[in-house]
């Protein structure tokens, strides 16, 4: 982190990475040849109703193997971005859980109210991009409870 900039509508905290080195996502190989540098904004969370924008310096490196489809490729800082990404990851798990909690627009009015822009479709995306939960097999033998304290008679 270099600064943070307090202003009127966002709070904006201006980072860059230390790391000398990234590793190309297509083929593995790891290079330290800077091509550019460019400014991603990222939003976060909100801080005092104000919201939180992450001015991330980020570098592309060129790929140093000859066989790859990919010439140069963008440093991601891991837990905090991903590639094509405008919201920080914590960010997205938030919304996420908040999204399959009360659903679309329930959680788009929610997320408003804490101050963070989002659409309710958004948000359903969100939900539908989580894991699917570890099920359990069935149970072999179902066992019927026929016992009822009160009858009723369904004529």
């Amino acid at each position: 982190m270099e600064r943070v900039e307090y202003g009127s509508d966002a709070v904006t905290i201006c980072a860059r990475s230390r790391v000398a080195e990234a590793t190309c996502r297509a083929c593995g190989v790891r290079s330290g040849r800077v091509h550019s540098r460019y400014v991603r904004r990222l939003s976060d969370g909100v801080l005092g109703r104000r919201p939180v924008v992450i001015a991330l310096t980020v570098r592309q490196f060129v790929c140093l193997d000859s066989q790859c489809t990919t010439r140069t490729f963008v440093e991601q800082v891991d837990g905090l971005s991903e590639p094509n990404r405008r919201r920080t990851t914590p960010l997205l798990a938030m919304l996420g859980a908040g999204g399959l909690g009360v659903g679309g627009r329930a959680g788009a009015r929610l997320a408003a109210i804490l101050g963070i822009k989002v659409d309710r479709t958004m948000l359903l995306r969100l939900v539908r991009a989580l894991p699917e939960p570890a099920t359990t097999p069935a149970p072999a033998v179902l066992g019927v409870d026929d016992f009822a304290l009160r009858r009723v008679i369904l004529s």
